[in-house]
């Protein structure tokens, strides 16, 4: 083995099949080389990981976040993202253009490429956001995982809300398009409608399921009129997986997240302005009707959204408060924890969480345990829990909605491109992810 090696020992590896062995990886500059039973340490200078009672996933690629930099360094950076995500066992990352400046430009997207190469110790891309004015960009900017539409939910040059403005983005180019999907035209009659009104829970009606039904069904035929790929991010409302289920064709996929697969509308009185996120948390007939769709390949896989907004941005008054939530540290251990009680598999939560992401960004040599694949990896511990607990968050914001939850699963190991960056509880912030290359 080379300087660079690092064999992981005594694993319960999870194969491309969706099979398990009991076994080691091992790994040379930044690879892996091989899986078996029982692999020889060789001579040289080899980091060693003891694996006994551990799984060896693949690392999670957290396909929509949101990491504040530049502009709201003060909710979050790409340097405590990056710790979060290691944490939570994240190896990879695409984030959203809503940052100040907006990245709208070549230029905007330079400088976060830029940021992220001294500072993240996980792997990056970043989408590049339409506005009504900028398709030059759109066709050109590289390297980027896709153009990001808002379709509802924002205001200023990031929001393309009207069908004259969306179809020459969906007719120029082959680039995947990714869409919140909410009808800002609604949001503003029912904004209007619900004015005056100071409880959160306002919010899952202002912003209701047919708001989110509209847009997609807006996007879903702009889509098939140009046969252009499209994303539906953060898909919330039964109405809308009835819709996919039905018409959704093979250069579609979607998401859900796992708020909207475990929260719902009853939490606000719990919670309050902490569950106001966009789209909105739904009934808990949403909830089911979604996880049967993720669990029969209608949505395809799962992102956080991960939002984060300081405890005082959310202490105001709605509507004042601002929508988003953290959710790089939780997801892989909600998501396992629902594994162990039955809900779904370990090797769908692996599906859903790495290898549909990588196959549908296509992002090269990510998402599977299998020679040749890059070394990013996760080893979960699926016997013992533990809770979310407020001092143990590592995202700038201090906070998680799914503080007291006992979840199985969390990340002991995580390691980025043969890098262990955490390790049983300790950083290492010495560590840098890559850029993501996309495929065409």
């Amino acid at each position: 083995m080379s300087a660079s090696s690092l064999l992981i020992q005594n694993a319960q590896i999870l194969l491309p099949s969706g099979e398990y062995i009991l076994g080691d990886v091992e790994v040379q500059a930044g690879k892996i080389i091989r899986v078996g039973d029982s692999l020889s340490e060789s001579i040289g200078e080899t980091t060693v990981i003891d694996a006994t009672g551990l799984t060896l996933l693949p690392g999670v690629i957290d396909p929509q976040v949101h990491f504040r930099e530049p502009g709201l360094e003060h909710k979050e950076d790409l340097f405590t993202a990056s710790c979060a995500c290691v944490r939570g066992g994240v190896t990879s990352f695409l984030e959203m253009p809503n940052t100040r400046p907006l990245t709208t430009t070549q230029a905007a997207l330079d400088d976060k490429l830029n940021r992220a190469s001294q500072k993240c110790l996980a792997n990056y891309g970043f989408f590049i956001g339409a506005t009504p004015e900028n398709l030059p960009d759109l066709l050109s900017a590289n390297p980027t995982p896709g153009i990001k539409i808002f379709m509802g939910s924002m205001h200023g040059d990031l929001l393309v809300d009207e069908e004259s403005a969306l179809d020459p983005i969906f007719a120029n180019g082959d680039r995947l398009i990714a869409v919140h999907a909410e009808d800002q035209n609604r949001i503003r009659d029912r904004r209007a409608q619900f004015a005056g009104s100071t409880d959160p829970a306002t919010h899952s009606q202002i912003q209701d399921n047919q708001a989110a039904l509209n847009a997609t069904q807006l996007a879903l035929k702009l889509s098939k009129k140009y046969g252009r790929r499209l994303h539906i991010l953060h898909m919330s409302t039964a109405e809308e997986a009835d819709l996919l289920r039905h018409e959704k064709p093979a250069w579609v996929t979607a998401e859900v997240t796992p708020q909207h697969l475990l929260l719902n509308i009853n939490d606000y009185e719990k919670l309050g302005s902490l569950l106001q996120m966009n789209p909105p948390i739904r009934s808990p007939h949403d909830n089911e009707v979604l996880w049967q769709a993720l669990r029969d390949g209608v949505i395809d896989f799962i992102a956080t959204d991960h939002a984060p907004h300081t405890l005082e941005e959310k202490s105001q008054s709605y509507p004042n408060t601002p929508s988003g939530m953290p959710g790089v540290e939780t997801s892989l251990a909600l998501m396992l924890t629902q594994a162990k009680g039955g809900r779904c598999s370990v090797a769908q939560v692996a599906n859903w969480m790495s290898t549909a992401v990588a196959k549908a960004y296509r992002i090269p040599n990510k998402g599977l345990i299998e020679p040749g694949y890059d070394a990013d990896l996760v080893l979960v511990d699926l016997e013992h829990y533990h809770p979310v607990l407020r001092e143990e968050v590592v995202t700038k914001c201090g906070w998680s909605p799914f503080e007291g939850w006992n979840l199985t699963g969390w990340a002991q190991v995580t390691i980025v491109g043969g890098q262990v960056a955490y390790d049983r509880g300790t950083l290492n912030t010495a560590v840098r992810g890559q850029a993501l290359r996309f495929g065409s």
